[in-house]
């Protein structure tokens, strides 16, 4: 970590993730006998069933699906609430931790309002975890996890998901910060 920014080089970052992925492998072959892989597109599966189980039980009880991927708090949460609260600490560590509802980036392009930015966050939310799901897995299970195992289909996912950002970004930002 730099002294004078405090902010973490993405090399460094990078190879510890590395690190993590590999780690997550080889501990869990040793205490369950198979290997869990880094990734978090479950976590948003599993929630909505916690959350529904409290609203209608049997509902949750009888859905095929969670009889399979049963409703729990698993290590997925776990690690979604680390690398929210980990965000956390190293923003405000980093002296970078803003609290607005509105991004000056965000306000450049599309003005002030923030009902505006809370629906594209929204949307943008859905379509990124219903494209996680098509494909079988978020951008972190499939670029940590499935290119650990060089997967051909998390190439052609991960080629997917960065070419789609890359185009947004250009679309949105046409050039800019």
């Amino acid at each position: 970590m730099n002294v004078m920014n405090k902010t973490w080089s993405p090399y460094v970052a990078g190879a510890l993730t590395g690190l993590l992925a590999i780690a997550s492998v080889v501990i869990t072959t040793q205490m369950i006998g198979k290997p869990k892989y880094l990734g978090t597109s479950t976590t948003m599966v599993r929630v909505s069933g916690l959350v529904e189980k409290q609203v209608s039980p049997e509902h949750v009880n009888n859905n095929e699906y969670f009889k399979s991927k049963k409703v729990l708090v698993e290590w997925q949460m776990m690690l979604v609430a680390g690398i929210m609260i980990g965000a956390f600490i190293a923003s405000k560590i980093s002296n970078q931790f803003k609290s607005e509802l509105v991004p000056g980036i965000w306000s450049e392009k599309f003005g002030n309002k923030w009902q505006v930015r809370a629906i594209g966050a929204f949307l943008g939310g859905f379509i990124a975890i219903l494209g996680a799901r098509m494909a079988g897995g978020c951008p972190s299970g499939h670029g940590l996890s499935g290119m650990m195992q060089l997967a051909a289909s998390s190439l052609l996912a991960m080629m997917g998901f960065m070419g789609g950002g890359f185009v947004v970004a250009h679309l949105i930002y046409k050039g800019g910060k």
